[in-house]
């Protein structure tokens, strides 16, 4: 088990770091967290106890509450342009949104006729374009979804809301799963967490390069191999630097790849987002059962 606190390996982590500002444990007790989403003109943050099947919302000024029960078995969410909840569904096997009044509306469950997998992890780009990834980990067991038969290969998709239009970004994965641009939306990075039914399935940070046209991608390669663990989710500050999930807690690495720092945390670390109202300084932490937090000397990124 690891200890809480700071580790540098680069000198340029140290500036990161707020030496008041300890690592805080905020709330304990899930069967394990994923899809944090911070809702900035709420004062709050939302995420998922996925295999409760509840969406969470936890504040400062009032703590932790269910935000919705049941929640279609919600995972990876984020908000669109319009300030909407829009969630990948394992139950669903669907990106879904839900309405400023409450409803839920399913955008796509189907691609060229076959259903989709269980998307996983979602972004909305700056267009209002949905990005998505969908690999088969929600319908292979019944623990945070349903056991089903798998219809399409694990790919990362591209959504426009507005039409409905579903474009297969890349097949290039066998295993899609945390997703995230670089400040500028040049670059795409998607997290390879491989065929996790193989002894040692591929594991490995990877990055696109985006055309000028905004949605063609191109020169995917490696990025960065987080051990140990691998990364799953993943948060991008105002640098570009990438604070990706980790087996140890969370690992910052620099826009060329570098590992700078950690966060070390006493369990696996599933997910994570950048919040706090107003300036995006407090990274919010999924570690596997407990949710932590802490101030940082940086911003998340903020897409215009």
């Amino acid at each position: 088990m690891s200890e809480i606190g700071f580790e540098t390996v680069d000198p340029r982590f140290d500036r990161y770091r707020l030496v008041n500002a300890p690592v805080e444990k905020l709330a304990e007790g899930f069967r394990w967290i994923e899809g944090l989403v911070w809702m900035g003109d709420w004062n709050c943050l939302l995420f998922q106890d996925l295999p409760r099947d509840r969406t969470m919302m936890w504040s400062e000024a009032s703590g932790l509450s269910i935000w919705r029960f049941p929640s279609d078995q919600a995972n990876g969410q984020a908000r669109d342009r319009e300030g909407r909840v829009i969630f990948c569904s394992n139950r669903l096997r669907a990106v879904a949104r839900v309405e400023h009044d409450g409803r839920v509306s399913v955008l796509a469950d189907r691609f060229e006729g076959r259903r989709l997998n269980s998307p996983n992890d979602i972004v909305v780009k700056s267009d209002g374009s949905i990005w998505f990834t969908d690999p088969v980990y929600g319908i292979s067991n019944d623990y945070e979804g349903t056991r089903q038969t798998s219809e399409t290969a694990p790919g990362v998709y591209r959504l426009e809301p507005d039409s409905g239009r579903l474009d297969l970004a890349s097949l290039d994965f066998s295993g899609p799963n945390g997703i995230a641009f670089s400040p500028d939306e040049r670059r795409l990075y998607v997290a390879e967490t491989g065929d996790q039914t193989q002894a040692s399935p591929t594991q490995v940070l990877r990055v696109f390069d985006v055309a000028e046209d905004g949605h063609t991608l191109s020169g995917l390669r490696d990025f960065a191999k987080v051990s140990p663990g691998y990364t799953d989710g993943m948060a991008i500050d105002e640098d570009g630097n990438i604070w990706s999930s980790a087996g140890d807690g969370v690992h910052c690495l620099s826009p060329e790849g570098k590992l700078l720092g950690r966060i070390h945390l006493p369990a696996t670390v599933s997910n994570l987002c950048f919040g706090g109202s107003p300036h995006l300084n407090r990274l919010f932490i999924g570690a596997s059962h407990t949710l932590y937090a802490v101030f940082l000397n940086r911003r998340g990124a903020r897409w215009p």
